[in-house]
């Protein structure tokens, strides 16, 4: 048997990072076992579809470096992989298990339904309803014929029970008594999830189904849907929802829940994967740090913990510097000139890509997001803009114009610019003038950089180049009365 698993996700708003991990963890075992990935769109919810969020959904699968054999984008031999392109499909399932005496046209009124559920409430039962109003099947027959509209129910077999093995929870039973029989088609011809989703798994030959456990209650529904559509259940792994910190399901108020959200943030690709694999799978010996290849070779769903999972934003923060600084400088540095670009407004000249490059090992070491290098890194491309707190700091002792002012007409008589020279004349300076580190170099370090976070010092000034390091140190001086 080939494995066959899918995601599914509706365009109805950006991939969340919940289903991101559905996907990742639906690629990593089909990619363990040469089986096949499909991406599916459950677009049905045609009011609250939008194309930008099915854009998204391929964007953000494929930044994460996720690809798939079948689904939208690429077609294949299943096609169409857009349930609302499959309208034609679902309404002959349900008419063929109308037909059968397995699905009935539901003339029961809301009065009726609520008031089921009250006495059902109100007697300790699960208020699902139980068909208790449905008509024989030649009197809704005619009253559909004579024009009433009227959904089609599933007549889920009672009594009975349905029981399935979760490749993460273990065995699950669901008595019928807690399962409705519930709307396959609407009065206006439209499938439900309950139907597109079964028949397309079927149709699709799905032999896995990898999903939150905030669909487990649906399950029996599937199942009893495939049975009576001649078709075996696909094998079922309900994974747990992330929490936030507080240890409530993940929703805004914890930060981002939007997987193009990180990635704006300077989130690498390569962390985001990693950290989602270990939301609830370990491969073992407490590792932290797993490649893409060693997370094929080691995944499996038994090893899923069926027990809920924190996303922690500073441990992911912490990952991607980890990442970040694994780059090779080329690399960093291709992928953070075009947010440095974004943030000037304009493209780097040839010279302005060499003094990033000059600088980027320098950022990197230090990097947690690769948004922060724009900032770190602004004042080599323009004038230097002074942060007010860092100027009030710093520029205020009684030592910062006479460090500045030494450490001009030190550095001017250089003749080799470079790091060492550079250093060497600034601590000279620091021992002649008598003062420490702290006082002597964060004048200038606000003086050409404009702020006390940058990269290291003796390494910007080299990269500004003298006339540009030294006209900053005299408009410092300037500004501070002593030039």
């Amino acid at each position: 048997m080939t494995v066959r698993v899918r995601i599914a996700p509706s365009p109805t708003g950006f991939l969340h990072v919940g289903t991101a991990r559905a996907a990742l963890y639906n690629w990593l075992f089909a990619r363990g076992r040469n089986g096949v990935f499909i991406l599916r769109s459950d677009d049905t919810d045609s009011e609250r579809n939008d194309p930008k969020y099915q854009q998204d959904i391929v964007t953000s699968l494929r930044w994460l470096g996720l690809d798939w054999h079948e689904g939208i984008d690429v077609g294949g031999p299943h096609a169409p992989y857009q349930q609302s392109l499959r309208s034609d499909r679902y309404r002959e399932v349900a008419m063929d298990l109308l037909e059968r005496g397995l699905a009935y046209y539901c003339f029961a009124t809301p009065e009726q339904l609520d008031e089921f559920r009250r006495q059902a409430q109100a007697a300790g039962r699960t208020p699902a309803y139980d068909g208790r109003f449905r008509l024989e099947s030649g009197v809704a027959a005619a009253r559909v014929a004579a024009g009433e509209p009227a959904p089609i129910r599933l007549a889920v077999p009672r009594p009975g029970a349905t029981t399935f093995h979760d490749a993460v929870r273990g065995e699950v039973t669901f008595d019928h008594a807690q399962v409705e029989d519930f709307v396959i088609l609407r009065s206006d011809g439209s499938p439900t999830y309950h139907l597109a989703s079964t028949v397309d798994d079927v149709d699709f030959e799905v032999t896995h189904v990898v999903r939150g456990e905030d669909i487990l209650s649906s399950t029996p529904k599937h199942i009893i849907l495939t049975e009576a559509l001649g078709a075996r259940p696909p094998v079922y792994a309900h994974l747990a929802l992330l929490m936030g910190p507080d240890g409530k399901k993940l929703s805004k108020r914890h930060g981002h829940t939007a997987l193009n959200a990180y990635r704006a943030d300077g989130v690498l690709p390569e962390a985001m994967v990693n950290y989602l694999a270990l939301l609830g799978w370990s491969p073992g010996e407490d590792e932290t740090i797993v490649s893409l290849e060693e997370m094929v070779a080691r995944f499996r769903l038994e090893d899923v913990t069926k027990n809920a999972t924190i996303f922690d934003n500073d441990k992911l923060e912490w990952m991607n510097g980890v990442y970040i600084r694994e780059l090779a400088v080329d690399d960093f540095v291709a992928r953070a000139t075009p947010l440095v670009e974004e943030h000037l407004g304009r493209a780097l000249a040839v010279s302005e890509g060499e003094q990033l490059a000059a600088i980027a090992p320098h950022v990197q070491e230090r990097a947690k997001r690769l948004t922060e290098v724009a900032e770190q890194v602004a004042f080599i491309f323009g004038d230097v803009e002074y942060d007010a707190a860092s100027w009030e700091k710093v520029m205020t002792t009684p030592e910062a114009p006479t460090a500045i002012a030494a450490a001009r007409a030190g550095l001017a008589t250089l003749e080799d610019w470079n790091t060492p020279a550079i250093e060497a004349i600034l601590r000279d300076m620091l021992e002649e003038l008598e003062l420490s580190a702290r006082k002597g170099f964060q004048p200038l370090r606000v003086a050409v950089t404009g702020s006390t976070v940058s990269p290291p010092l003796f390494e910007s000034i080299e990269v500004l180049g003298r006339d540009v390091a030294l006209a900053r140190l005299e408009a410092a001086a300037t500004r501070l009365g002593a030039g």
